[in-house]
């Protein structure tokens, strides 16, 4: 979450005083891991089932963050847990387990594409819910994303329909739409590391006993024990404090342009190692995808 789209806070999106070459270096490390989280979830999804994966990977997630919740506790008073806790389902548990369960019916790279929606989104539910304007260019650049979810969905890969996974992954691409949405407008004053680990932590508790309930029956291999920590470890706990890092540093707007190249590692991981050959209807939908994104942003 591979989740690169679906935490941009405007509110914390300020001009860089200047970017070093650090900057760049981490946006790539970053896409990388990202893009390697699909990978992942395709390893481990089958052994796991959706909902003690994302359940795994909510936990390690928090785990690693939960220091800088301690650091910053005073900012979360009691009375701001419940809407914590609702957008954890909303921008956390669900979306993890529609990933999970779409990453056992179609490739890495199809999944990563229909995440790159939640920019896209991000914009609709703004403007649906909350009154914001949307531009000719913001209305051209919805039609093109919808068109290359319609072309993803449509595609055959692997002799069989993602129709059904990809409708999975742009479903929780628009929860995260919903979520950054939510957490503009609610919780934009926390400090934004520690705010990851509340509502990681929260997502973690609303989807346990469902975890628990579907946890399954054989035993799981040490591969997908392996790919399930570090989907949780480093692709959910340290790829967030890295991603807000850069936030911090370089402002929002600028962060953001992680989403572009996320797909782009998703593909490349899942054919070295997956052996997942790109196809064709993956390219243009890709390319009408992550061209619509571009096209939303602001110069």
């Amino acid at each position: 979450m591979n989740r690169a789209a679906e935490i941009v806070i405007p509110e914390l999106d300020r001009p860089a005083r200047g970017i070093d070459w650090l900057s760049p270096l981490e946006l790539g490390v970053l896409a990388a891991i990202w893009g390697a989280s699909f990978m992942f979830q395709r390893v481990a999804a089958p052994d796991f089932g959706a909902l003690p994966l994302g359940e795994i990977r909510l936990a390690l997630g928090a785990v690693v963050l939960l220091p800088f919740l301690w650091r910053d506790r005073a900012a979360f008073p009691l009375r701001l847990w419940p809407t914590l806790v609702l957008i954890g389902a909303i921008n956390s548990a669900i979306p993890f387990a529609l990933f999970a369960w779409a990453a056992q019916h179609a490739p890495a790279g199809v999944i990563a594409i229909s995440n790159s929606m939640a920019v896209l989104f991000t914009a609709l539910v703004a403007f649906l819910f909350y009154g914001e304007r949307i531009g000719g260019k913001h209305g051209l650049a919805l039609f093109a994303g919808f068109a290359g979810v319609v072309v993803l969905a449509s595609a055959k890969t692997a002799g069989a329909s993602p129709g059904w996974a990809v409708a999975a992954g742009t479903a929780a691409a628009f929860l995260y739409g919903v979520g950054v949405n939510l957490i503009r407008r609610h919780l934009a004053q926390l400090p934004p590391i520690a705010l990851a680990a509340a509502t990681l932590s929260c997502a973690a508790v609303v989807l346990l006993p469902f975890a628990l309930w579907t946890w399954p029956a054989q035993p799981i291999p040490v591969q997908s024990w392996l790919a399930a920590a570090a989907l949780g470890i480093v692709c959910s706990g340290i790829a967030y404090a890295v991603y807000y890092r850069l936030i911090q540093r370089i402002g929002a707007g600028r962060a953001v342009t992680v989403t572009y190249l996320v797909p782009l590692f998703a593909v490349v991981w899942a054919w070295m190692l997956l052996d997942e050959t790109p196809t064709l209807p993956m390219f243009v939908a890709g390319a009408l995808i992550l061209g619509s994104v571009a096209m939303s942003q602001k110069k």
